[in-house]
């Protein structure tokens, strides 16, 4: 299966996505773990430009380009040899987060990342977990958690909280999809969650 957590950031989604690789690995199976943007070289290069630097360091249009071009590197370096030889794969972020981000909150670009979606990438997960999660919690994680990948923390609370909303109309329009999770409790809680919904 090809796996992509979703959701606001400080959720705990990278968390739960290295926990559920983990446990899918102690069942012999083969797994990548991987993460967006990067995932591959030319993508993590691309990575630096978007997740560090000022909040308005580029323009949504901008970020919509340089999202697609990494995922693109992704897709075709990482993902699909890895899906060809039968291994999951499961990634920290992919379309939907393009979709939520650049597609309805940091601009209304819904239509231009759904044909660029359709034009350069061609693909969906099988499924896909939103952990969900109090928006004033996750930036308090966030802030928290430093480093120079900030860029998007740095846009508030107010922006978590369309984020947060975003995603949430996105599991609503497609339920076969997407599962969302409550992100609340201990970590352990939420990948019970995680693998009752996997099951």
């Amino acid at each position: 299966m090809f796996i992509s957590f979703e959701g606001i950031d400080g959720s705990g989604k990278s968390t739960q996505a290295r926990r559920l690789a983990q446990t899918l690995a102690a069942r012999a199976t083969e797994v990548v773990l991987t993460r967006e943007p990067g995932g591959s070289e030319g993508a993590e290069e691309i990575r630096r430009l978007l997740v560090e630097g000022r909040g308005e360091r580029w323009s949504p249009e901008t970020e919509l380009l340089l999202f697609t071009a990494a995922r693109r590197d992704h897709v075709e370096r990482l993902i699909r040899p890895a899906r060809a030889r039968g291994a999951w794969v499961i990634t920290d972020r992919f379309a939907d987060s393009t979709r939520v981000y650049q597609g309805l909150v940091r601009a209304d670009l819904r239509q231009l990342v759904e044909e660029l979606h359709r034009l350069t990438i061609g693909i969906e997960p099988d499924l896909t977990f939103i952990i969900d999660i109090d928006p004033e919690v996750s930036l308090t994680r966030g802030q928290a958690r430093g480093g120079p990948e900030d860029r998007f923390e740095t846009f508030g609370l107010t922006f978590q909280k369309k984020l947060r909303e975003g995603f949430l109309t996105l599991a609503a329009e497609a339920p076969e999809r997407i599962r969302v999770i409550d992100g609340s409790g201990s970590e352990d809680e939420v990948a019970t969650r995680v693998l009752a919904a996997l099951t």
